[in-house]
């Protein structure tokens, strides 16, 4: 591995930069607690863990370098971004002050993990993350298991304490979170953002 400071300083760049993950991280958070949160968090981590994999493996290559297959991934992707947008915007529209917050909790809470697994691995742009930006960090003219391994291991852990800290923010402001009108605007604003994310995505060509 060639200079492993730098890379840890661009993956935590790139790990704070806004995208779908945020999104559903933050909308678990809000709704469900830091329990719910923490869930999602985990989710993601593990999705990165399989495209680190992917990565190693040579997979990932494959989906890249592929019209087709990165198409049909990408359009997955989109997709399932799309539907959590709508299914949020849905959910904004019918619920009311009343509604019964024990099942809704009980839910969304067994679905966080699953929320952030499915965001995480159906976006082909994170299969590109790791297909272009680990190799710079290895010596390519030895055995890059290893290597690979690590820097997949240092990023999913940048990941995960970035994570950790922006979940126990928003619980430092919960009480705030936690008004009516708080929750319906970051309802409303996450589904607006998971389908603009999700058109984008699909709108957007492969580099070939």
């Amino acid at each position: 591995m060639t200079d492993l400071l730098s890379f840890i300083v661009l993956s935590f760049l790139l790990v704070i930069l806004p995208g779908p993950d945020y999104v559903i991280l933050t909308n678990n958070t809000l709704k469900n607690g830091m329990a719910s949160g923490l869930k999602t968090v985990l989710g993601t981590c593990s999705a990165l863990a399989i495209h680190t994999f992917i990565a190693i493996i040579g997979l990932s290559a494959i989906i890249v370098n592929s019209a087709y297959l990165f198409t049909v991934f990408k359009y997955i992707g989109a997709a399932y971004l799309i539907y959590l947008g709508a299914m949020s915007l849905l959910s904004l529209r019918n619920n009311k002050g009343s509604m019964t917050k024990t099942s809704t909790k009980r839910e969304t809470k067994a679905s966080s993990f699953r929320l952030g697994f499915f965001t995480n691995l159906f976006n082909p742009k994170v299969a590109v993350f790791f297909l272009t930006f680990l190799p710079q960090f290895v010596d390519n003219s030895q055995n890059t298991f290893i290597p690979f391994t690590i820097l997949g291991m240092i990023y999913i852990l940048l990941t995960f304490l970035y994570f950790l800290v922006y979940i126990l923010f928003i619980n430092k402001i919960n009480q705030f979170m936690q008004k009516e009108s708080t929750q319906k605007a970051i309802q409303g604003i996450s589904g607006v953002v998971l389908m603009a994310f999700g058109i984008k995505l699909a709108l957007e060509k492969a580099h070939h």
